[in-house]
């Protein structure tokens, strides 16, 4: 039995947590959501960077935790962490100054990630994944071996000149239904940019019945485009709330940039509506988006984020 997670940082088990955060990003990227979380970086060929990590365990035994780098990719708008080790040409420029570490209970400690890029190195943005890995063996309380391990994704773009722009365009609005009822909200989403997103955000909901408003409501996680690819991106809502009509206000971001979106809308009793086109499609003032949103209690709704698996690669 296996477990896995690249972006979640964390993953626990019966026997206790392991867990894996990046403690340094460029000075170019701070105001970048994605790289505190991320190895996210454009660099010229013949460059070479380092950043550190830190790798924790708070279980209650001692655990022996393996550090290396593995191949990834992004297919079917999703990033993907293959099993095993695989490599690709990311991986042969990538190191660690330590391929494990021995933790105590409540114990941390660092690891230095190395990536160098060769000058021949051609133009284009790479995937890859740094694991810690963490192996469980059988024991009389569970009598599975258990492999948990977490990482921390790395997004490479490698070409002479400056930082590839970014970009994503709304491009419609459609209300549904879940088959469970939940009133939901997809937006179909194309990257207008050259460099690979992942796709997060909220919508709120104005001028309801009866004046009512709610929100925010979380996007769904997990859309990750590559350039000029397009996918639905959808905001499921609380199964009690009533149809409408609504004003929608969906605000999508990946790292720095950020694009908002408006429609009216009223949903269905099943299955999708009418797809509109946004009224609006621009980028938000900080800070006027949260004074207009009320929170979803206001209606009585409680919205509680859905649970990741440890499987999940997200």
């Amino acid at each position: 039995m296996a477990g896995a997670s690249a972006g979640a940082n964390r993953v626990a088990d019966p026997r206790g947590t392991i867990g894996i955060r990046l403690l340094e990003a460029p000075v170019s990227y701070r105001g970048d959501p994605r790289a505190l979380s991320y190895i996210v970086d454009h660099l010229n060929p013949g460059t070479t960077i380092h950043r550190k990590v830190e790798i924790s365990n708070t279980s209650g035994k001692p655990r022996h935790i393996s550090l290396y780098p593995a191949a990834a990719n992004v297919a079917r708008n999703s990033f993907n962490a293959p099993a095993g080790r695989p490599r690709n040409e990311l991986v042969g420029w990538m190191s660690l100054d330590r391929d494990s570490v021995d933790l105590p209970p409540g114990g941390t400690s660092t690891a230095q990630v190395t990536i160098k890029v060769p000058p021949v190195a051609s133009r284009g943005e790479r995937f890859g994944v740094v694991w810690a890995e963490a192996v469980a063996e059988p024991d009389d309380t569970h009598p599975v071996r258990v492999v948990n391990r977490v990482g921390i994704r790395v997004y490479l773009d490698v070409g002479p000149g400056g930082e590839p722009p970014s970009d994503f365009r709304i491009e419609t609005l459609t209300p549904a239904r879940a088959p469970d009822g939940s009133p939901q909200l997809v937006a179909q989403v194309r990257n207008t940019g050259e460099r690979t997103l992942d796709m997060n955000g909220s919508v709120s909901l104005t001028e309801g019945p009866g004046g009512l408003q709610a929100g925010p409501f979380p996007a769904d996680l997990g859309v990750t485009l590559l350039p000029d690819a397009a996918a639905r991106v959808t905001v499921t809502m609380d199964r009690r709330m009533p149809d409408g009509p609504w004003k929608a206000r969906l605000t999508l971001m990946s790292g720095m940039v950020k694009r908002m979106a408006t429609a009216t809308l009223t949903f269905p009793a099943a299955g999708a509506g009418l797809s509109v086109e946004p009224d609006e499609n621009y980028l938000p003032l900080v800070g006027l988006v949260a004074g207009l949103i009320v929170p979803a209690t206001a209606l009585g709704i409680v919205v509680r984020r859905r649970r990741r698996a440890a499987t999940s690669v997200s």
